[in-house]
């Protein structure tokens, strides 16, 4: 499994190796050896696994976890293809406002490492497309926060070909902008210091 630092401090890309045959194939999404190996700790303790199925169009996000708590997570596409992003939205980050896009399909097998405090958002390239996550937390629905993903400001790469389809929700968010505002981002000292208790 190869690992690539991402433009948000702290998100990194995996890459593992894909074993294929005339059965079919086979791969680690998650390895804990090139993890810590990466990011110099080990991987937070699993509370909750996701899994979503989108139609192609389907833009999720971006959704983050008010800290705190906070919650990190660990993200992977199952089947078909999406564009996976991460925005730096912690404040007094080094990379703050920054983001980066990551391709997940059925080639590569990608995973990206979201850390406590970067907001997580991705773009459904195919229909059927399964994206699963492992969570450092449960889901509470107050916990729960959204900016918005077509937030001119952030310039995403949501994709010209793509008709976005998006929750209602997801439509209502904020900016970045508005958000800092009103006071509902995290702050990086205390990112940095849940995310090494989860780790504990």
């Amino acid at each position: 499994m190869q690992s690539r630092e991402l433009s948000v401090e702290g998100a990194i890309e995996f890459t593992p190796q894909v074993f294929d045959d005339e059965r079919g194939i086979f791969l680690s999404p998650y390895q804990e050896s090139t993890f810590s190996g990466a990011t110099g700790h080990s991987l937070f303790r699993v509370a909750q696994t996701n899994h979503s199925r989108s139609r192609r169009g389907v833009v999720r996000g971006l959704h983050y976890t008010l800290t705190p708590p906070g919650c990190g997570k660990y993200v992977y596409c199952a089947r078909g293809k999406t564009l996976d992003i991460a925005v730096d939205i912690r404040v007094g980050s080094p990379t703050f406002g920054c983001w980066d896009a990551v391709l997940l399909d059925t080639e590569t097998f990608r995973a990206v490492y979201f850390p406590v405090g970067v907001a997580h958002g991705f773009v459904a390239l195919e229909d059927d497309t399964v994206v699963s996550y492992l969570l450092s937390g449960e889901y509470v629905p107050e916990n729960e926060l959204a900016l918005s993903i077509l937030d001119p400001e952030l310039a995403l790469p949501i994709p010209g070909d793509v008709e976005p389809v998006l929750s209602e929700r997801d439509l209502a968010a904020p900016t970045l902008e508005k958000a800092a505002s009103d006071g509902l981002l995290p702050d990086y000292a205390e990112c940095l210091a849940i995310d090494s208790a989860l780790r504990s």
